[in-house]
């Protein structure tokens, strides 16, 4: 055993708690090494004056006295509180910012005319008009964006215009719902219910 071992086996002896071969293994080390058997006399001297000393008893103000040395405690800001006890509802909250924020930039950086629907051979698209001719069904939802819109014919669905012009002519018949979309608020909307529409399918 060197000196580095024998010293928590010094503290382990005076608190009571060494036992079987590491006492022994510590008695035997203390008798070969001078250094330390003084420094074991002199922890073994101030652990007896210590025992010696009476119990000191705390004071009643003790308690109050601490308190009043600490800082003061910061207060917490109210949206700090909700994110604490709501993180789900927080979670929400961003994930709805970071949405709106991408649906704004979408309606910013698309210039290009896009036409979305499940039937399409019916349509003609002339430059940035889409036209649905006299006689010409269109089965389903229709969306154009970014464009004029000419409905001579039929649309057995959902007509959406989103930033453009619609044209119905007289001949036009329209079965479902006719949207047109003309500003950035508009198109967030549209394009969250279009997202929880997704999510419910």
């Amino acid at each position: 055993m060197n000196c580095k071992e024998a010293l928590p086996l010094i503290h382990e002896y005076l608190d009571g708690d060494l036992q079987g071969s590491d006492s022994r293994l510590l008695k035997e080390h203390l008798i070969a090494c001078q250094a330390c058997h003084a420094l074991f006399k002199q922890l073994e001297k101030t652990d007896a004056l210590v025992r010696m000393l009476p119990p000191l008893r705390a004071s009643d103000t003790l308690t109050e006295q601490i308190m009043s040395g600490l800082p003061p405690m910061k207060q917490r800001s109210g949206w700090m509180d909700f994110i604490r006890r709501h993180p789900a509802g927080s979670v929400a909250v961003v994930f709805g910012a970071v949405m709106f924020g991408s649906f704004m930039s979408m309606w910013n950086d698309d210039t290009n005319l896009m036409v979305k629907g499940s039937n399409l051979q019916d349509v003609v698209i002339q430059g940035d008009t889409v036209i649905v001719p006299q006689g010409h069904t269109v089965q389903g939802d229709l969306v154009v964006q970014r464009g004029t819109l000419k409905v001579e014919g039929d649309v057995t669905g959902n007509l959406t215009v989103i930033d453009g012009t619609l044209n119905l002519a007289s001949t036009a018949h329209i079965s479902g719902q006719v949207t047109q979309v003309n500003e950035a608020i508009g198109w967030v909307w549209y394009k969250l219910g279009e997202f929880v529409g997704m999510l419910s399918n």
